[in-house]
């Protein structure tokens, strides 16, 4: 295990900083803008791309790509939607994509407001969709960038540190534990687990919140008022 282990995270330390940091800047943006997310995870992308990283200074600059390459995305799929949103919406990707995933994305933004972008960041399929979907709304592009900034942030920081820190853990002790390959994978692993559950979480949360909203607005409440509370 060691012995595969350490090639696999030569391999990718041995892509230029640079390049690596670039590559998966470019992955998280293309995620959001043109849902290449439904396709390849952003997630492993940065997992990849973190275990390369040798200092504090390729740990920061990996970052802060992500974090552009999110906000660069997000406001590439804001315009999307904007401009051509029923296109891509009516065309063979939208069809594909389900017109109940579109109509689930409208029906949690228009519940949610803001609170839905900044968590759709954590959730499958909605953190590629609220974008354009966002952008085929009301919403001001200047709301929606102050609700997904602080949610690609605290992404950024999770899953660059996560896989930043077991590469390093693993470099210090696979020298004199054998089985430090697996407790790499295990803490890879456990991560990924610990993220899946906060998944489900959060998609039962924002579920019973709209069941509680669909009641409410059917004894007489407006959407908009429930939002409000909400924020």
């Amino acid at each position: 295990m060691n012995d595969a282990l350490t090639w696999i995270l030569d391999v990718v330390s041995g892509v230029d900083p640079v390049v690596r940091t670039l590559i998966a800047g470019i992955g998280i943006l293309l995620e959001t803008s043109i849902l290449i997310g439904l396709i390849v995870p952003g997630d492993s992308i940065v997992i990849v791309a973190s275990t390369g990283v040798d200092s504090p200074l390729e740990y920061w600059a990996l970052v802060i790509a992500v974090i552009v390459g999110s906000l660069c995305g997000e406001s590439i799929g804001f315009a999307l939607g904007r401009f051509f949103g029923p296109r891509i919406r009516a065309s063979r990707l939208g069809r594909r994509i389900g017109e109940p995933n579109w109509v689930r994305a409208e029906t949690y933004l228009a519940r949610r407001g803001g609170i839905a972008v900044f968590v759709s960041r954590f959730l499958p399929v909605l953190h590629s969709l609220i974008p354009l979907t966002v952008g085929m709304s009301a919403m001001s592009y200047r709301r929606f960038i102050s609700w997904t900034a602080p949610a690609c942030v605290l992404w950024a920081l999770a899953y660059v540190s996560i896989g930043s820190a077991a590469a390093g853990g693993y470099r210090e002790l696979s020298d004199r534990l054998h089985y430090a390959g697996y407790l790499f994978v295990g803490v890879i692993v456990a991560f990924l687990l610990i993220v899946v559950v906060v998944k489900k979480l959060l998609q039962r949360a924002e579920a019973r919140h709209m069941r509680k909203a669909g009641d409410g607005g059917a004894a007489g409440e407006r959407p908009e008022d429930d939002e409000q509370r909400s924020i």
